[in-house]
């Protein structure tokens, strides 16, 4: 699939390049180019289009479909691996610690939480 059209599906759902994220929305409000790109998507039965009103700005509106969540799913390019330091990184910013990060490698007290997420 066109990375184009893919973007579009992604951005609609509301998760990232990954495909990863919680989905909350299915709406895509278009405009200029993108008006030609959805209903392309429309034809491929990825997405629905809804009518302009003065709600949408007076532009067409679009949803995503069974199969438009499913291209997601089976399209997105899946997430590169973390390094260990990169999960421990990322397990740092989770525990939403006042320390910083040196001083939260050194506490004992993350150290279940390090271990977890394999960090």
């Amino acid at each position: 699939m066109d990375q184009k059209l893919l973007h579009i599906l992604q951005h609609s759902l509301g998760v990232d390049k990954y495909g990863n994220g919680a989905q909350y929305r299915n709406h895509y409000v278009a405009g200029g180019d993108d008006v030609a790109l959805c209903r392309e998507l429309v034809e491929m039965g990825c997405m629905v289009e809804g009518k302009a009103s003065p709600l949408s700005g007076n532009s067409p509106w679009f949803n995503v479909t069974s199969k438009g969540k499913g291209v997601v799913c089976v399209e997105s390019p899946p997430p590169s691996k973390l390094t260990r330091g990169q999960r421990r990184y990322q397990a740092y910013l989770s525990s939403e610690s006042p320390e910083s990060f040196g001083d939260w490698l050194k506490n004992p007290y993350w150290n279940d939480l390090r271990s977890r997420c394999g960090a």
